[in-house]
């Protein structure tokens, strides 16, 4: 499959995923893309971000905008984006997913409205990528003050401990639903999943639930408190690429922004990284335990440009560079291929052994950054490999690459984005000869 016919396979399932219309009394308006038609119709926080980095990767950057401008148009007033946007269709796919909505919503709930979780912040970097790409100021423009909202709310309301990284009060905020590092926050043991799993997971939307989201009284609680590695990467991240955009548009709290960016990567170093293990641990409680269960995760931090250069690289030579437990022939598994919970086969309890596209497209910028060209690359052709033998699936069997889950799902979309990127490199040194 050449370039041209994956690129165009991409954009087809990214305008037959499409959604667009007016809310009721269209003083609002809505433009997003389904992650699934079936499985998944609602508008996802950093799915819509995924979807951004493709359009973007794809030319259409009038369409990135549009999603970015439907992801806040519900964005509350304190700054408040939440995690899924329910549109035209009001009620959740799943029955327990009305747990993860505020009691309070009350009438609100028969019009458009937001569940009151959160997903990791990629939006900084999208907005820096649609800008970018087009150049366009006036866009930036409209986007900083609610851009700048959305991160102090997060600062404000979910850096319980001053110590800068952000707390999930529930494993659905991770983008990583049943996470296997989960199971120990929540006192069960290392194991295949089942339905007894299940039930510990919506337990905590429904304590959460009956506390109607007060902040103050679900750390207090205590239920579920983690810090996790891949979140607060993106949370650094996007605080630089805030802090980026502020200065472009001469907007002083450029420094605000860097300096808590700086805070968060010192913290993720202190709490965050194992010596022993030589690598980076999802945390819980409030005496920050480390979880000592291996999920691509651990490689995250590495793309951090302020975390010192012998600790990525002894993550990456130890994990990655060396094969053992993420080497499959269609990487990167979702789990240590030696865990007790390591299940590569479909299962709705999701993100314990398959391949996730989202685990490749963060890793590949850093491996290309660090001319680790061949790894690169390998991340690349799987995704391809995949696509031609499965089309787009939720996740792969990573030995198989056999297609799970959802269908005509979007993610895979990405490698669009990663193949742009060594279409740059690529040209870069051309024109260096270097």
């Amino acid at each position: 499959m050449s370039d041209q016919e994956l690129f165009e396979r991409v954009r087809q399932l990214m305008h037959e995923n499409m959604i667009k219309g007016h809310c009721r009394g269209g003083n609002t308006s809505f433009h997003y893309t389904k992650p699934s038609p079936g499985r998944y119709p609602f508008q996802f926080f950093w799915d819509t971000c995924f979807h951004v980095f493709t359009f973007s990767a794809l030319g259409e950057h009038d369409m990135a905008k549009e999603h970015l401008h439907s992801l806040f148009a519900l964005q509350e007033e304190d700054g408040f984006v939440g995690h899924m946007l329910y549109w035209k269709r009001l009620m959740p796919g799943r029955s327990t997913d009305l747990f993860q909505l505020k009691p309070s919503l009350g009438r609100r709930f028969f019009r458009e409205h937001m569940s009151a979780l959160i997903q990791p912040p990629l939006v900084a970097q999208a907005v820096a990528k649609v800008f970018q790409n087009s150049g366009d100021r006036k866009f930036l423009e409209e986007m900083l003050p609610k851009l700048k909202k959305y991160f102090d709310w997060a600062a404000r309301n979910r850096d319980f401990e001053g110590d800068g990284l952000i707390t999930i009060i529930s494993p659905f905020e991770s983008g990583i639903d049943f996470k296997p590092t989960f199971d120990v926050a929540l006192g069960m043991p290392q194991r295949k999943a089942d339905w007894r799993l299940f039930i510990k997971f919506v337990g905590v939307d429904f304590r959460n639930f009956i506390h109607n989201y007060n902040l103050k009284k679900i750390y207090k609680k205590g239920y579920f408190l983690v810090k996790e590695v891949g979140f607060n990467t993106i949370y650094a991240q996007n605080l630089f690429a805030l802090a980026d955009l502020c200065k472009e548009m001469g907007d002083p709290d450029a420094g605000r922004y860097r300096t808590l960016g700086n805070k968060v990567v010192k913290s993720i170093q202190l709490l965050m990284y194992d010596e022993a293990s030589a690598a980076f641990l999802d945390v819980w409680g409030k005496d920050n335990k480390k979880i000592r269960v291996l999920t691509p995760t651990i490689f995250y931090p590495v793309v951090l440009k302020d975390m010192p250069e012998h600790i990525s690289e002894k993550v990456i030579n130890t994990h990655l560079l060396g094969g053992g437990k993420f080497d499959t022939p269609f990487p990167l598994p979702s789990l240590a291929k030696n865990a007790p919970a390591f299940n590569p086969g479909e299962s709705e309890y999701i993100w314990r052994g398959p391949t996730w596209i989202v685990h490749n497209w963060f890793l590949h910028q850093f491996l290309m950054e660090k001319s680790h060209l061949q790894e690169a690359t390998k991340l690349v052709e799987s995704i391809r490999r995949l696509i031609e033998q499965s089309g787009f699936r939720e996740y792969y069997n990573p030995f198989t690459g056999a297609g799970y889950g959802a269908k005509d799902f979007t993610w895979a979309g990405l490698v669009v984005d990663m193949i742009q990127m060594q279409k740059r490199a690529t040209s870069d040194i051309s024109s260096t000869g270097t």
